[in-house]
């Protein structure tokens, strides 16, 4: 019995992944749960395993490819074995250490697959982020294995081969005039490709920088952005953080700025419940989401992910100072599963411990808005003192700033949305009692 196996829901908001391995080839007997291949999304990579016991009789489907929900990828004749459900469960993948015992360990454990390049997941890894065709590549290892120092070598010497001054000339060609489409705004990137003004190296737009690209042209495109600007004296919270920071690192949390500001959001939300909402402009309804799901975006080395804190209102300081650190700590491994990068509400992002005083920050579509904090710095503020006369202190200050979507809210709403956000990180028992 023929069965094909489709590229099942991968979650939620997720229609497309990419293709990093394909473990089976054609002929290939197959038993149910045997790890088929591998699909990396913009939120996760993930095994998929086979639903099926049988034989393999095509694939469709090789690596880097981008497949859709509903493709059909793999056949099975399945005749000698069972079917199952065709909505497998999906396995995060595990990360890849890169030390030198781990990955003898990995290679150890390849066995060559019909039609392709046997090589471990971190070897293929390494080979897609330095652009090596591993098909190229003569392995060194074990019955013909390529190794990551394959790898580097071979992308070493690309990067010294001499090109002959013939062919290079070949290669230069004039520069088209762009052409754009009037209607739609889109402009060819036929000039793009050009070489004539010197050598350019072509990087793949790949799984998470993909979607990155795609959504913030997508919440560029859809919002009306406008951002207010203002500054927080966080000089009496910062006392209070220093005070219980260690008792919170005893109690498995750590206490930081934006623990203190996803409190200060939620009190701002439930006083104005418009920035914590979404626009439909198809049925011309604007959503007030009855949760605080609040994301927080974090720089990671394929890119920024928004994980998110469910029930923010509902959880204690310690609670946050415990949850966030290990959300952060997943980003960054590539850890994450879908749910938890998925159902925000509104987005915090914090570029303070890298610097910069000042940004506009993109809001997450389809939040409302969402809340910059910048680099907070000792600076001299005019005060008045016990006997009400004016005097020069340090304080400290932290530079705020909330982009929202002026199609939902107006400036004034902006401004007193950031009054209630300076009051309560300017009042930390504000923030204790919420």
């Amino acid at each position: 019995m023929t069965q094909e196996f489709k590229l099942p829901d991968l979650g939620e908001g997720i229609h497309e992944g990419e293709i990093l391995e394909v473990q089976v080839a054609i002929g290939d007997a197959v038993k149910e749960g045997d790890i088929i291949f591998v699909v990396e999304t913009d939120k996760a990579a993930v095994e998929i395993p086979s639903p099926y016991t049988g034989q393999v009789t095509a694939i469709n489907i090789k690596p880097d490819q981008i497949v859709h929900v509903g493709e059909v990828m793999v056949v099975f004749d399945g005749e000698s074995g069972q079917e199952t459900s065709t909505e497998p469960e999906l396995v995060p993948e595990k990360p890849v250490k890169e030390t030198a015992k781990e990955l003898d360990r990995q290679e150890a454990q390849i066995q060559s697959v019909k039609g392709t390049v046997p090589a471990s997941p971190a070897t293929r890894k390494l080979a897609r982020e330095l652009g090596v065709d591993l098909k190229l590549v003569k392995g060194s290892g074990a019955s013909g294995l390529v190794t990551a120092e394959d790898v580097r070598t071979f992308a070493d010497g690309q990067k010294v081969t001499s090109v002959d001054p013939e062919e290079k000339a070949k290669s230069i060609e004039a520069v088209p005039a762009p052409s754009v489409n009037i209607a739609s705004g889109e402009v060819s990137t036929a000039s793009l490709e050009s070489t004539k003004y010197g050598e350019v190296e072509r990087v793949p737009l790949r799984s998470i920088r993909r979607a990155i690209a795609k959504k913030m042209a997508l919440s560029w495109a859809q919002i009306p952005h406008v951002a207010h600007h203002d500054r927080a004296d966080i000089t009496e919270l910062e006392s209070f953080r220093l005070k219980y920071k260690e008792e919170a690192l005893k109690l498995g949390g750590k206490l930081t700025f934006t623990i203190f500001a996803l409190k200060a959001a939620v009190i701002a939300l439930k006083k104005m419940p418009f920035f914590n909402g979404s626009i439909d402009m198809e049925k011309e309804e604007i959503l007030l989401k009855n949760y605080h799901h609040i994301g927080v975006a974090t720089d990671t080395e394929k890119g920024l992910l928004v994980p998110v804190i469910r029930d923010v209102d509902k959880k204690s300081m310690l609670d946050l100072a415990s949850e966030l650190p290990e959300l952060t700590v997943k980003a960054r491994a590539g850890k994450l599963d879908i749910e938890e990068l998925s159902g925000g509400s509104f987005t915090i992002t914090n570029i303070g411990s890298i610097g910069g005083i000042g940004f506009q920050p993109i809001i997450n579509y389809p939040e409302v808005a969402i809340l910059g904090l910048g680099r907070s710095e000792l600076m001299p503020v005019v005060r008045e003192d016990e006997a009400g006369n004016p005097e020069i202190v340090p304080r400290l200050i932290l530079p705020l700033v909330v982009a929202f979507d002026h199609r939902v809210v107006d400036g004034g709403e902006a401004a007193r949305f950031m009054n209630e956000i300076k009051e309560s990180l300017e009042n930390p028992a504000k923030i204790m009692l919420a």
